[in-house]
């Protein structure tokens, strides 16, 4: 292997630390996905490696590319943020593998996908933007309803929903929200200031009937 190679093998697990711990495991703390992207990346840099050595074409380095991705998303679900995570692992650790004439363009590429997934996956980019899975106590068909509902619920102005379940026999209503906070006031729900009334009630009624004994 050439100077260049091995200089190529140190910036693709520099890059592929960074990626895992210096930004997912960082701001998502989940240890069993940086073994996956570790374990990936470096896999897939073994192998690339060997199919340049061999003088394989560089379609079937993306095809092992394509194959090993579609195992992987098979395999369990995950969220589309860690779907991003795995193919930049996955994108490092081919490019690092396979043989460079230059090594600069590819150090530039790996520098690109790294600096890429720190902006776009920064806390500041879309701060106020959330996503839940809501259900409610009741079944809500009218969407206009249903928006004010969950805004009044969230205290949020509601950008989408998608409604998942309406159950009229249980009468409730499952909701795929994504909403932008800081703009409304969450108001109590209505039960529960109906449950309450009737102990005011009571309590007024003892303090008047004191009042008579007095």
């Amino acid at each position: 292997m050439t100077f260049s190679a091995y200089l190529l093998i140190a910036i693709d697990l520099i890059a592929a630390a960074v990626l895992a711990f210096g930004l997912f495991y960082r701001r998502h703390r989940r240890r069993d996905l940086v073994v996956a992207f570790l374990g990936v990346n470096v896999g897939v840099l073994a192998v690339a490696a060997v199919l340049g050595t061999a003088e394989v074409a560089l379609g079937l380095g993306l095809g092992l590319f394509g194959v090993l991705s579609i195992i992987r998303l098979r395999s369990s679900e995950i969220s589309q943020r860690e779907v991003a995570y795995y193919f930049a692992s996955l994108a490092i650790g081919l490019i690092a593998g396979l043989p460079q004439s230059e090594p600069l363009p590819a150090i530039g590429l790996i520098g690109l996908i790294v600096a890429v997934m720190w902006a776009a996956d920064h806390p500041a980019i879309m701060a106020r933007s959330r996503h839940q899975i809501v259900r409610l106590d009741r079944a809500v068909a009218d969407e206009t309803e249903l928006r004010a509902e969950l805004e009044d619920r969230l205290g949020a102005t509601v950008t989408a929903f998608a409604v998942q379940q309406l159950d009229l026999v249980n009468d409730t209503t499952l909701v795929d929200v994504r909403y932008r906070v800081g703009s409304r006031t969450r108001r109590i729900p209505e039960r529960a200031s109906a449950a309450s009334a009737p102990a005011e009630r009571t309590a007024t009624t003892t303090v008047a009937t004191a009042g008579g004994i007095r």
